[in-house]
């Protein structure tokens, strides 16, 4: 397979992973040839929304149409910004994903005037607390203290780095926040690694030791 052609069908691929595909058995068959060549989680996914498609009746695939189109329709930002409020949720460990759902449900039972006020009140906050808020629950409302440690994190000690802060207490995300704000900034990097690596059990010594020197 030439490489332009290899680009459009790994293309259709990832068209056929997002939900977006029409293939038809004759395409599936074609792919064939880049199955083999794809990541074993990208070519697990491929098949299973082409498994899905492929047992939609087509009243199902029109109105998935009909959804595609109206995706479509929105403005850049707008796809964007869905995107990636969607992605976050679906990093969240499963109970807070559960507190979302909850609050979500209250919220819409409010009255209209209500929730309006609410959405103001969220549009008035800073874009950077806006943006922390995609942490969850748990760590949104810490998010305006902790962001200078969350700031520019090396992706491979982004999950670690909150998956230890989503476990520690609220006084101790407290007590971390005030060593951040004492922190220079080139130091940090060295203080999440500490921070990573130091046992659970040890943390409060740990943060007593570095908030006392």
């Amino acid at each position: 397979m030439s490489c332009s052609r290899y680009r459009l069908w790994l293309g259709a691929g990832v068209l056929v992973i997002a939900g977006w595909s029409q293939a038809t058995p004759p395409v599936l068959d074609d792919f064939a040839t880049v199955l083999p060549q794809l990541p074993p989680p990208l070519r697990a996914q491929l098949q299973q929304r082409a498994a899905l498609w492929s047992g939609w009746s087509e009243t199902e695939r029109g109105a998935f149409r009909q959804r595609l189109d109206r995706w479509e329709s929105l403005p850049r930002a707008e796809r964007d910004g869905r995107r990636e409020r969607y992605l976050a949720r679906q990093a969240l460990p499963a109970t807070e994903r559960t507190l979302i759902a909850a609050a979500a449900t209250r919220y819409a039972a409010l009255p209209e005037d209500q929730r309006q006020a609410l959405r103001e009140r969220f549009d008035a906050l800073d874009s950077s607390e806006r943006r922390g808020w995609l942490l969850g629950p748990v760590l949104g409302a810490d998010y305006p203290a902790l962001q200078p440690l969350l700031a520019q994190v090396p992706e491979a000690e982004h999950a670690p780095l909150l998956a230890v802060l989503r476990a520690m207490s609220p006084g101790q995300r407290r007590d971390l926040a005030v060593l951040v704000q004492r922190t220079p900034p080139q130091e940090r990097g060295s203080l999440r690694r500490e921070l990573v690596s130091t046992a659970a059990g040890s943390r409060d010594q740990w943060l007593w030791s570095r908030l006392e020197r």
